[in-house]
């Protein structure tokens, strides 16, 4: 599958000293991100990042997002915005076998925060680790200011907080009334 923001280094063509990319991500490349990650907007994004080979077979990948995320309130759905300036860092090492459950096949994951991920031939897309973290960064639950949930929370029929009885109602309850409903026809 190809990243919405390619940007493959050859490990084998890099230099001693590693090398540098800066990326800004152009109007279709950010438009492909707010659809993959369901953004309502990506204004701005860019992102510089260093690849560094590591003595141990170990590829360092550091980096800074900047830019701006518009993402829909958790509560009154209203556009919110995010400014984006974090950092990252993630090794990676050659040759590292992917350990899988003999079971059911799927990855192990380490529970080691500073282990090394597995790389695999000599390509890394450094757009997609930059596109990855992008969606790292964003905020789960972004919440308009000052919005409360009372605010939309459903009224009970006099206005204020809904009854006892209200708040029993079972959320089938109305289907429940079209299944005891007479049967025309049959």
């Amino acid at each position: 599958m190809k990243s919405e923001l390619e940007r493959v280094v050859d490990l084998d063509r890099m230099g001693p000293a590693g090398t540098a990319l800066d990326i800004v991500a152009s109007d279709g490349e950010r438009a492909a991100l707010v659809r993959r990650f369901g953004f309502l907007g990506l204004p701005a994004f860019s992102a510089r990042a260093t690849v560094d080979r590591r003595p141990g077979g170990q590829i360092v990948v550091e980096g800074r997002l900047r830019g701006k995320i518009v993402q829909a309130c958790i509560l009154t759905l209203d556009p919110v915005t995010q400014d984006l300036d974090e950092t990252f860092r993630i090794v990676f090492k050659q040759g590292l076998a992917e350990e899988r459950d003999p079971e059911s096949g799927e990855a192990v994951l380490s529970a080691q925060t500073d282990a090394p991920e597995p790389l695999t031939g000599n390509l890394l897309d450094v757009g997609e680790i930059v596109a990855e973290q992008l969606s790292l960064a964003a905020d789960p639950y972004p919440r308009r200011a000052g919005a409360k949930l009372e605010d939309v929370l459903p009224r009970s029929r006099h206005g204020g907080r809904p009854s006892r009885a209200e708040q029993k109602r079972h959320p089938f309850a109305g289907l429940a009334a079209l299944r005891d409903k007479p049967r025309r026809g049959r």
